[in-house]
């Protein structure tokens, strides 16, 4: 009889590691319920069960409406009740639960909602302002924007540190800048759609390098941790890579790294996994812009990872969802604006595709860049009030 309880132990442990992941955990942010206020097991009228932090993020923040994120059924926040069997579960699995190995209970899990604890530039500062970037050496953050100088550079506290970049039709000024960068030795590097040129400045406004003549419209443009510059082509359907001697304002070498891609507009480097996220706008139909967007996900040698449209997302999400900006947070999590929703959305690891999670869902207007600092600070470019806004999580 020993020799039996020995044995079953490993199947007990199997049961409890299904269970925890089968029924004791929400399948919108992947953490495991609790009886804490914002893990609580919450019914939707519809049978399915998320947590109340989940409830509250996908709720329209006045009329408290909301969709199931699996068979989109309409209700409201206030409609859901506590699911009782799943707080009885926890209950009788409260031991095991502790008792399981870490391992076991490891999940892919997203940063939590994030609040605005201060903004920065404003009208007369910023004036519709397209592109943020962060330098990773010194935490100065370079916009740029539709001002008679067009690039504006903030200090890491948000105070206004310099401004460069004449606006004008001469060869060395910014025409109509669309997307900008900071590599990592403090050069800002900015697409300009106006003469479809990549333009590089350091911080004291020095025109370093000006490529032009290989883009049909330069649109996103990023800085790899090698130093390299990754730059999208919308109108040519590319995506490029540019090695640069950045002090002494030479091209070393201009690589297409892929051909095929649908009017690619953002683009953005993990740090940590070196994947490459690209952010694509393609034509409806019948050849216009449906106001669709498609992320995709290559590894650094450009073998495709992964994708998510905007229709994939739709089956998460209660509204149509229309990216603007793309980039990758501390552990490589997928993060893009959503200009429909006037929300900031984690799509989870690129292997785990679709796995959404609303970060920002009140407290932005028009979101059109992004931008984590070292102290996991997330900088939102809102062009509707030309400011960046800081979030922290609570």
């Amino acid at each position: 009889m020993g020799a039996d309880a020995r044995g079953s132990r490993p199947a007990l442990r199997e049961l409890v590691r299904e269970a925890e992941s089968s029924l004791l955990e929400c399948k919108v942010c992947f953490e495991r319920f609790g009886h804490g206020h914002q893990r609580r097991p919450r019914n939707l009228p519809c049978g399915h069960v998320v947590c109340l932090a989940c409830v509250a993020a996908l709720a329209h923040p006045r009329t408290l409406a909301l969709e199931c994120p699996f068979c989109r059924r309409a209700c409201r926040g206030c409609d859901t009740s506590d699911c009782l069997p799943v707080l009885h579960l926890l209950e009788l699995l409260g031991p095991a639960l502790r008792q399981a190995p870490a391992a076991a209970r490891a999940v892919p899990c997203a940063p939590g909602p994030l609040t605005c604890r201060q903004a920065f530039g404003g009208w007369g500062t910023l004036v519709n302002p397209t592109g943020l970037a962060l330098c990773p050496k010194t935490g100065r953050v370079a916009v740029v924007h539709d001002g008679q100088k067009r690039v504006q550079v903030f200090d890491s506290g948000g105070g206004c540190a310099s401004q460069f970049g004449e606006r004008g039709e001469a060869a060395q000024n910014i025409r109509y800048p669309l997307g900008v960068t900071v590599t990592s030795d403090c050069h800002v590097v900015v697409s300009d759609a106006g003469d479809r040129s990549i333009k590089v400045f350091d911080f004291e406004g020095q025109l370093k390098l000006v490529v032009g003549g290989r883009f049909a419209l330069p649109w996103g443009v990023a800085a790899t941790p090698q130093n390299e510059l990754l730059v999208t082509d919308a109108e040519a359907g590319s995506l490029h890579l540019l090695e640069v001697d950045f002090p002494e304002g030479i091209l070393r070498r201009a690589d297409r790294m892929c051909a095929d891609l649908c009017s690619p507009r953002g683009v953005a480097v993990s740090w940590l996994t070196r994947a490459i996220a690209v952010l694509e706008h393609p034509l409806a139909s019948g050849g216009t812009r449906g106001g669709s967007s498609r992320v995709k996900v290559f590894s650094a040698t450009m073998q495709f990872i992964s994708q998510v449209d905007s229709f994939g997302l739709s089956l998460f999400f209660p509204s149509h969802i229309t990216a603007s900006a793309v980039t990758f947070d501390h552990q490589g999590n997928v993060i893009v604006t959503d200009t429909t929703s006037q929300a900031v959305l984690c799509l989870g690891k690129p292997e785990d595709f679709p796995g959404l999670k609303p970060l920002i869902t009140q407290g932005v207007s028009q979101p059109v860049g992004l931008a984590y600092t070292k102290e996991n600070a997330l900088l939102v470019l809102d062009a509707a009030v030309h400011s960046v806004k800081v979030f922290k999580a609570d």
